[in-house]
């Protein structure tokens, strides 16, 4: 299977920080090992410097935001208050999609037997929407490397 620079990134991430497999996956461990501080506030979530801002809501939502407070972490700088809109937009979508593939790596979907959005749901801690999203995105490009030129378009 083709893995995406952002599938690759989370692989190697998680290897070097020894995370196999659903059940390892744990804010406070990921924190520790990158030297990230984690402050819980009311329904917020940033990222400045070495310090997360997560949201007091639900574990799903918790670490949905984690994965992409994350994605700034890595790949963005400056401060957006100070961005042309445009660039927010731009920061924000990839911080959202590197998130779906942070809180719901790839490489362990490839080891999962994932048959629908509830055998997401029972490895991973995230929402409902998030997960089918997720999965059309991993049915997507696993199909997508697969399938044939359909018919009609060869002749």
């Amino acid at each position: 299977m083709y893995y995406s620079d952002v599938e690759k990134f989370v692989e190697v991430l998680y290897k070097q920080l020894n995370i196999q497999t659903p059940a390892e996956l744990s804010i406070s461990a990921i924190a520790q090992a990158l030297n990230i501080e984690i402050i819980y506030a009311a329904s917020v979530s940033m990222r400045i410097d070495n310090y997360i801002v997560l949201p007091n809501t639900s574990q799903q939502n918790i670490w949905q935001c984690f994965g992409h407070e994350l994605c700034h972490y890595f790949f963005h700088e400056g401060d957006q208050r100070f961005m042309h809109s445009l660039f927010v937009d731009l920061q924000e979508n990839q911080a959202n999609h590197f998130a779906y593939h942070f809180c719901i790596p790839t490489f362990m979907l490839d080891q999962l037997h994932i048959e629908n959005v509830y055998d997401i749901l029972q490895h991973f801690p995230v929402e409902f929407s998030f997960a089918l999203h997720r999965l059309e995105m991993y049915h997507n490009n696993h199909f997508s490397l697969y399938e044939k030129t359909p018919s009609y378009l060869t002749g």
